[in-house]
């Protein structure tokens, strides 16, 4: 048994001492020059993104300068001085609106009121509603002048302004348009903030102890 593991002890020994790898000398390494390190990064180019984002501004702003000019053509003497306008108010927006034959365009302080609403659905169906309601959608060009308020209470107040201002074209369209609700100056504001109180009603939480 002894025999036996002193035999192995020296197998193993000379397995090892014969897989042992020679040592690599020095001067054959050999390494990549490091590159220094600079400070200043370079800065990013985005030519394609520049010259795409200066067209579409560029673009936006002939078209807005062409509306202006639709828009005093179409307009002698100004929104004062047309015959067919109403007024409409909701909460702080104030918006006057002038109707003229056309081909249903809406132009909403020199814009497109798809534009200029940020392609809401709801506030577009708002300005429409009035000349649906009627069948005017594609007999009208709507130009309109709004400021005040944000754009939820500016389309509720172009809609009323666009129903008064067709009382104008004719006095039997009062019916169906008072029948939908369109005639009615919606006067609910936001209530004012109440001393001792966080905000109209709201109070703080009660403690009893």
């Amino acid at each position: 048994m002894v025999t036996s593991i002193f035999a192995l002890t020296s197998s193993i020994a000379s397995i090892s001492l014969s897989s042992r790898i020679p040592p690599i000398p020095v001067n054959s390494l050999s390494f990549a020059p490091l590159k220094p390190l600079s400070l200043k990064s370079p800065a990013p180019r985005f030519p394609a993104f520049v010259i795409s984002c200066s067209a579409s501004v560029a673009d936006q702003v002939v078209e807005t300068s062409d509306l202006e000019n639709l828009v005093k053509s179409r307009l002698p003497g100004g929104f004062a001085a047309q015959n067919i306008i109403g007024t409409g108010r909701r909460k702080c927006a104030i918006a006057r609106v002038v109707l003229q034959e056309g081909s249903g365009k809406f132009v909403i302080n020199y814009r497109d009121a798809k534009e200029y609403l940020q392609g809401n659905p709801l506030w577009l169906q708002y300005i429409k509603t009035p000349l649906v309601t009627l069948g005017y959608e594609s007999s009208y060009d709507v130009f309109v002048k709004a400021h005040g308020g944000g754009l939820s209470g500016q389309a509720q107040a172009i809609s009323l302004g666009v129903a008064r201002a067709l009382l104008k074209v004719s006095a039997s369209h009062r019916s169906p348009l008072k029948q939908e609700g369109l005639l009615t100056r919606d006067s609910r504001v936001v209530e004012r903030k109440k001393p001792g109180l966080k905000k109209a009603r709201k109070r703080p939480q009660y403690s009893k102890r």
